[in-house]
């Protein structure tokens, strides 16, 4: 019988200390806690190529973090802080706004004391975010007058070292106002290692949301409604798979976010190419039907992150490696280290 979860199931004691507040000195140095095997390895991530084996396929997320934060006032001097969500046709953006009181439509705000956008009301699925109209291509104005939209957990502001490394080396569509972060350990190195090993590669693309940093508040999951996310899964990719999948290969996920993607596109049942919004919500007791490996970061406690993982290779499993994993001092969240799961086996 398939137990019930709650939210205070995923909590768990995490010190301060060990919320990765900057990137190791290189992208593949980070650790990787190696949970493939009957007990867990502590490996190092540029180790990954030798625990693979030819013709296993690594499906990535291309997405490309955009400077999402502007800052800003309204005419009557009040500090206004924006994180752009998402991009519209017509220079409009949906975003979150932080203000002393939200402004109402018709409402002008002049952000990096540069350019000026209007309030045009409230917007996106629950109407909880705000509509603005901007002067000219908003990922144009972003790029030249935005910050990069680090976590809430990361305490510094933004630094030409955020703006390398929370970037993959192969982020190519702008979109994402949150890293897909274990894809942040990869290095020309690991990815050339991958070839000469004969592991495949692949993309799919999903921009991530704020709302991946959205609390559940909820303790019957079954009440938390998730955030909604932009995703594609070309027609190539789905090829790579069904190939993989035939000759004996494992699909390896790099990331929750390329994993929501791909069992986004398979919900129907079989895996299907194209465009789409999502908001699947995966805990304990979800099918999986592509994806065989993930590799991931360390989640937040109480996160919906933490519920997919646990769903993937198994609640106790995952809570024995989070332990293992503080007790061993890893590097937790965004910046932090990675970890290589499986489901469970029969």
């Amino acid at each position: 019988m398939q137990r019930t979860y709650t939210l205070s199931d995923f909590d768990f004691a995490l010190p301060a200390e060990l919320i990765a507040q900057h990137p190791a000195p290189q992208r593949s140095a980070s650790r990787l806690l190696d949970a493939t095997g009957d007990a867990p390895a502590d490996r190092v991530f540029r180790d990954l190529p030798q625990r693979l084996a030819p013709g296993d396929l690594l499906v990535f997320n291309d997405t490309r973090v955009i400077k999402a934060r502007l800052y800003g006032a309204k005419a009557t001097g009040g500090s206004v802080e924006a994180l752009v969500e998402r991009i519209l046709p017509g220079h409009e953006v949906l975003a979150h706004l932080r203000a002393s009181k939200s402004p109402r439509p018709g409402t002008v705000v002049r952000f990096a004391g540069t350019f000026d956008a209007e309030v045009l009301g409230r917007g996106g699925p629950d109407g909880g975010l705000f509509h603005l109209r901007f002067p000219d291509d908003p990922l144009v104005l972003l790029e030249r007058h935005g910050h990069v939209p680090l976590p809430p957990y990361i305490t510094h502001a933004d630094t030409d070292e955020d703006e390398r490394r929370y970037q993959t080396v192969f982020a190519d569509k702008p979109g994402a106002v949150a890293a897909p972060t274990a894809a942040l350990h990869f290095d020309d190195a690991v990815l050339q290692g991958l070839a000469q090993r004969g592991v495949r590669t692949a993309n799919v693309t999903l921009h991530v949301g704020a709302g991946t940093f959205q609390p559940v508040r909820t303790e019957n999951l079954a009440e938390h409604r998730m955030h909604t996310e932009w995703f594609e899964v070309p027609a190539a990719t789905v090829q790579a798979i069904e190939a993989t999948h035939a000759t004996g290969g494992r699909v390896v996920s790099v990331g929750t976010t390329t994993l929501r993607a791909l069992e986004s596109a398979a919900r129907g049942g079989a895996l299907r190419a194209g465009c789409a919004e999502t908001d699947i919500f995966i805990t304990p007791g979800f099918e999986f039907r592509v994806v065989d490996l993930l590799i991931t970061n360390f989640h937040l406690p109480k996160s919906t992150l933490m519920m997919l993982v646990s769903a993937f290779a198994g609640y106790e499993r995952v809570m024995a490696l989070y332990r293992h994993a503080i007790a061993q001092r890893y590097r937790f969240f965004s910046y932090g280290d990675a970890m290589f799961i499986e489901p469970p086996q029969p």
